[in-house]
């Protein structure tokens, strides 16, 4: 059976101070337990601070987001070369905030699924509907067709 997968995502939250207390405070509440798998997944500009703090300890550091590509000139793009440089073990891809305000497309996340798997990058790819089309009861074709995507 599958542990449980539990993963904060900060999205644009907290400074250092902030991150490195709340990863203090998780690694001290989570201590030594393997019946659950644990991620933090802070700001890029974090990642390095927080991966010092979880050394040692069952969380796991996740990115928010990684370009398809794997080096080149896209500024303010990040690989997963540089993710994985870093610490981070997980990936989130295709988040609907991706999706509706810089509209990745089904594509776009597949190629960053196949970029991450490719640099052994756990992936966290998010599906969903929104509300409209919840209430319109195209919940399951919404999700179909971005999981076949």
């Amino acid at each position: 059976m599958r542990r449980p997968f539990i993963a904060g995502n900060w999205k644009m939250n907290l400074d250092r101070v902030s991150g490195l207390a709340l990863v203090q405070a998780l690694v001290e509440r989570a201590g030594n337990r393997t019946d659950l798998e644990l991620a933090v997944c802070p700001p890029f500009v974090y990642l390095e601070a927080m991966a010092a703090a979880l050394a040692g300890s069952q969380i796991g550091l996740g990115a928010q987001n990684m370009s398809s590509e794997a080096k080149g000139a896209f500024t303010g793009e990040v690989s997963a070369a540089m993710l994985k440089d870093v610490g981070c073990r997980y990936v989130i891809l295709g988040h609907s905030e991706r999706r509706q305000l810089f509209h990745e497309t089904d594509s776009d996340v597949n190629k960053k699924l196949l970029a991450a798997l490719a640099a052994g990058l756990i992936p966290i790819v998010c599906v969903g509907e929104v509300l409209a089309q919840r209430q319109a009861g195209q919940t399951l074709n919404v999700i179909r067709a971005q999981f076949e995507g």
